[in-house]
């Protein structure tokens, strides 16, 4: 038998340090003897370039606006898909001004995106690429919307939330539910959300399908310094991850809790005020700013900490708390998003109010004093991690999902 064509994954930046849960995936579903190409519309930056991975996923990358800025090879790709598909090409460019955003900044944009599309399209013609996946349904899933409708290629995309859900109607979640060939929602509650702005009859392309880990990656062995308490954090230093409230509770905790240590491992555009902000609230020892670090150095660090803290405001459900369940670390985190799905208050973690400095530091008091409670809590996110949130078994489910009965293109017109 014959290979199946490859599939194509894209991305608004890939690879990127804050997004390894899509490495995983597509690491996963090639393991599986699915062929996947990546592509992305920019370039990352050599600060997302942490590890050999990384790397090397740059190099074997498809990026979109780099092939876009050349205007012969721009014009010629919309020229053959005119040329090859007339219907389709003039569907897309409808479906595309149907869909816009409101004002002449939202029509300028959904222009560039069927620039993008058409560009895009080309490529996977050249690949021959037989479906599409998307990851992060915002400006990238328009562009994977367009290419499908002007190619033929069938397209799906996985939705994460939370803050698709802040502007659904600007993102046009119907359309593109309805667009798709199916959607892979994270968690229950994202399906729930999609639920609310998309049509009854196509709620049966909405499956769960749970970013994941590889537990065996983690080592749920602590090397953590009985007489240095030491707290994780990892995410980006913005203002959806709630950081200043973990300060505001660190410098709390530092009073009376002996060799205290927090290390905040990520980037993002708060992390200057949050440095200023540690500084006044006399952390600079206890608070040590990481950076970005490799999958491996994160593996690492968490089996030197007592446990993970991610005090965010919303959330879908984070990788990182997987990461810290399957190193055996108690979480404590915020009851919002889908997050109760994968910790269980007083079992796993404990679930804090988001925004609420004293439920915070109440709580984090309770895991530092008491390390029989640690490790029985870590035990038990091993074992809930390793069951409901396996890499491996999502990707089975991923790739039953990305290989149709049916060939991947459709009848254009």
């Amino acid at each position: 038998m014959s290979q199946p064509a490859p599939i194509a994954y894209l991305t608004g930046e890939y690879p990127r340090a804050t997004d390894t849960f899509i490495q995983r995936e597509i690491f996963a579903l090639r393991a599986q003897g699915v062929e996947v190409e990546t592509c992305s519309i920019r370039k990352t930056g050599i600060e997302h370039h942490v590890g050999p991975e990384q790397q090397q996923e740059y190099q074997n990358t498809f990026y979109v606006i780099a092939a876009a800025k050349s205007p012969l090879h721009l014009i010629q790709c919309h020229l053959k898909a005119l040329m090859r598909a007339p219907g389709r090409y003039f569907s897309a460019l409808g479906l595309a001004l149907k869909t816009r955003p409101a004002g002449l900044k939202g029509l300028v944009y959904q222009l560039f995106y069927f620039a993008e599309a058409a560009v895009l399209a080309e490529h996977l013609r050249k690949r021959k690429v037989r479906h599409l996946h998307n990851h992060i349904a915002t400006a990238t899933c328009t562009v994977a919307m367009l290419t499908s409708r002007i190619s033929g290629i069938s397209f799906s995309f996985t939705i994460h939330g939370p803050d698709i859900f802040f502007e659904p109607k600007h993102w046009r979640i119907d359309t593109k539910i309805s667009e798709a060939r199916f959607v892979a929602c994270i968690s229950d509650f994202c399906r729930s959300q999609c639920m609310i702005f998309s049509d009854p009859q196509h709620w049966k392309k909405l499956n769960i399908i749970h970013c994941g880990i590889d537990p065996e990656k983690y080592q749920a062995t602590s090397t953590a310094d009985p007489d240095r308490p030491h707290l994780v954090f990892v995410g980006r230093l913005a203002g959806v991850k709630g950081v200043p409230v973990l300060l505001e509770a660190l410098s709390r905790l530092e009073q009376d809790t002996p060799g205290l240590r927090a290390t905040l491992i990520g980037d993002g555009p708060e992390r200057a005020d949050l440095e200023d902000q540690a500084k006044r609230l006399k952390l600079d020892g206890v608070v040590h700013f990481a950076g970005y670090k490799s999958q491996s150095e994160v593996a690492e660090i968490l089996t030197g900490a007592d446990a993970l803290v991610l005090p965010s405001f919303a959330e879908g459900v984070p990788v990182t708390l997987m990461e810290a369940m399957a190193s055996g670390l108690p979480v404590l985190t915020t009851r919002v998003g889908g997050i109760s799905e994968l910790v269980e208050d007083g079992v796993s973690g404990y679930l804090v109010p988001p925004g609420n400095v004293d439920a915070l530091t109440e709580r984090l008091r309770d895991l530092l004093s008491d390390p029989e409670l640690r490790a029985r809590m870590g035990q038990a996110g091993r074992t809930k991690v390793t069951a409901e949130f396996n890499q491996k078994t999502e990707a089975t489910r991923l790739a039953q999902l990305v290989q149709p009965e049916s060939q991947g293109v459709r009848n254009a017109e």
